[in-house]
């Protein structure tokens, strides 16, 4: 039986085999080629988008991290599977662990579980993003000491605290990666006077988020004056600055899980620090806003963007914490 982390999320798709390493990392998207051309996924879809006509949008199968049509979900991950196992016979028994988002509803967990087994997935568990991305960083979930972690993707930013197999705490947003991307594209429309594709805008953002103070960014739009390409060099400090309440009142939204949690929880957060993840982590200012939120040491991972799907993968193998979780 064919065994693998699945991480459907607003920004990327990431697929991970329980036996390691991935089968698939692209974007979240799908297309209808005209003319019987057949459906394309991911990278390819992606580059496509920004390219066909006016009323052939591409299709995305999670908005803000929860399915928000069922046809395009199932029709999404069938695409999907055919990629990572092409040849029908190992289509016939495959289990996945399905990442949903710690803050959506039994009814959105649900939706996305049925879409990947209608999809052909024999069998399909949720696990929340922050219990995945625990195993997928290393920690156990199970451990009787509190780990903490925050996720911060294209639809959701969440922050968990786990222990003994119990959620201590949670909050959740949908102010994140998205949210960024469109402060950028309008500010840039407005300011600029260029108009940029969702996908140039998601780059101009996580460029601005590495780039350092002092430096530049360069963007390249379309003028809406003449309808030509124009580019632009922005200081990197002026997008930091639109960026700036959007992250802040993002860690203001997470912080508020401290609420919840017991007493004696924070000797080992204080000790352990919060781990923080997820496509969007690296964002200028984030931890920074975080620490002083919590009043807690956050680390930021190597495998940001792929822990959660590893993490997945790896509870194929320890059906103890999927259990512990799936309720949830």
């Amino acid at each position: 039986m064919a065994r693998f982390g699945l991480d459907v999320g607003s920004s990327s798709t990431v697929v991970a085999d329980a036996g390691g390493g991935f089968l698939l990392d692209e974007p979240s998207v799908m297309l209808r080629l005209p003319r019987g051309g057949g459906t394309v996924i991911g990278r390819e879809a992606a580059e496509l988008a920004d390219r066909i006509p006016a009323g052939r949008d591409a299709l995305r199968p999670v908005t803000a991290g929860v399915v928000t049509d069922l046809d395009t979900a199932r029709r999404y991950v069938r695409a999907v599977l055919r990629r990572v196992l092409p040849r029908p016979w190992q289509r016939t028994r495959v289990a996945a662990a399905v990442v949903v988002p710690a803050g959506s509803s039994a009814l959105e967990r649900r939706a996305l579980v049925e879409a990947v087994e209608e999809a052909g997935v024999s069998r399909a568990a949720p696990i929340p993003a922050p219990v995945a991305a625990a195993l997928g960083c290393g920690l156990d979930p199970l451990d009787r000491r509190v780990h903490m972690v925050a996720v911060a993707g294209a639809g959701t930013a969440e922050v968990m605290a786990v222990c003994a197999g119990e959620v201590l705490a949670v909050r959740s947003t949908r102010t994140a990666g998205d949210a960024l991307t469109a402060a950028v594209r309008r500010h840039v429309r407005t300011a600029h006077g260029l108009i940029l594709d969702h996908g140039a805008a998601e780059d101009v953002t996580v460029r601005a988020g590495a780039a350092p103070e002092g430096g530049e960014v360069a963007v390249t739009g379309r003028d809406p004056e003449h309808g030509r390409p124009r580019s632009v060099r922005l200081p990197a400090d002026e997008l930091h600055a639109v960026l700036a309440p959007l992250v802040t009142a993002t860690a203001q939204t997470l912080a508020g899980c401290l609420d919840d949690l017991p007493a004696r929880a924070v000797d080992d957060l204080s000790a352990d620090g919060v781990l923080l993840v997820g496509g969007a982590s690296p964002t200028r200012g984030l931890r920074t806003a975080l620490e002083a939120g919590l009043g807690l040491p956050v680390k930021q991972v190597e495998n940001a963007t792929t822990c959660v799907a590893e993490g997945a993968a790896r509870s194929m193998l320890t059906p103890a914490v999927r259990h512990a979780y799936d309720a949830f």
